[in-house]
């Protein structure tokens, strides 16, 4: 296995770069946050037959290592590891649950062998290899880090035999005064949802420069079955929503990013919630 870990704290500068740098009363320096990153790379080819139908695994993943408050530096840790690996690898330090998240993949691959193995028995040359390429790549990037929040993106790409690949995201938003997620509950007022609900949908029409009549004749599902999902992160101008493949329209759409800026829901926020300090600048 290759593992490549680099040392990387950011600096202050490259992150203005990364996410732009804020105006007016808000903090214009990011929070006192150090970050490494950590890549694998590695290759695996059924029974070790370099003719045989190729498995890659791609890892780049950027976690948080220095923080002033350790207590909260270490739930922050747990958050970007569950939202990277998954909450089943939450127990595990970054590196570990790398490690970990490799071992499971690879292993996962057995039944793939098996298949292949039986299909090549029975249909000799005639077996599409292609059917059993296996590739996966899961990247993340801080897309803000001030005001004591860090909001991240996680993405993960796949392609797992069968006719296409597919592509995920995964959003999150973590208030470094607590080390906590912020959820929609910790943001909203009781009973948002039909209200940022009929907002997302406007948002997605005009995104699409179609009525909201139109929008399932472009491959959206049932336009009044789409809701808040949960999957958001915040930055200094609003909240942006990422409904995955299949989620809310057809493959052929893709994945729907939303972004809502703060002044469209101000009469739905807390006055009091996490993000209220640039919310209402």
């Amino acid at each position: 296995m290759k593992i490549v870990v680099a040392n990387c704290v950011l600096s202050l500068f490259l992150t203005c770069l990364l996410i732009g740098c804020n105006t007016g009363t808000k903090k214009k320096s990011d929070n006192n946050i150090q970050f490494d990153s950590l890549t694998v790379s590695k290759m695996y080819h059924f029974f070790q037959v370099d003719t045989n139908p190729q498995c890659t695994l791609q890892i780049d993943f950027v976690y948080p290592v220095g923080y002033e408050n350790g207590e909260v530096l270490k739930m922050i840790q747990q958050q970007f590891v569950s939202g990277f690996f998954g909450s089943e690898f939450v127990a595990f330090a970054p590196d570990k649950a790398s490690e970990k998240y490799v071992e499971v993949f690879f292993n996962s691959l057995k039944d793939y062998e098996k298949d292949f193995k039986l299909d090549v028995e029975n249909h000799g040359s005639e077996v599409e290899e292609a059917w059993y390429t296996i590739e996966e790549t899961m990247s993340n990037q801080i897309v803000y880090n001030r005001n004591d929040i860090i909001s991240f993106e996680a993405e993960k790409t796949g392609y797992y035999g069968g006719a296409h690949g597919s592509h995920n995201y995964n959003n999150m938003s973590l208030d470094l005064k607590t080390g906590l997620q912020i959820t929609e509950d910790k943001i909203f007022i009781n009973d948002y949802q039909e209200d940022l609900a009929k907002i997302i949908v406007d948002a997605i029409a005009l995104t699409n420069n179609v009525e909201i009549a139109e929008l399932e004749n472009i491959g959206f599902f049932n336009v009044n079955e789409i809701y808040p999902n949960k999957n958001f992160y915040v930055d200094e101008t609003g909240i942006t929503y990422t409904f995955n493949e299949y989620e809310i329209a057809a493959y052929v759409v893709g994945p729907v990013k939303v972004h809502i800026p703060y002044e469209k829901i101000w009469h739905l926020l807390q006055k009091t919630s996490p993000i209220a300090e640039i919310a209402f600048q």
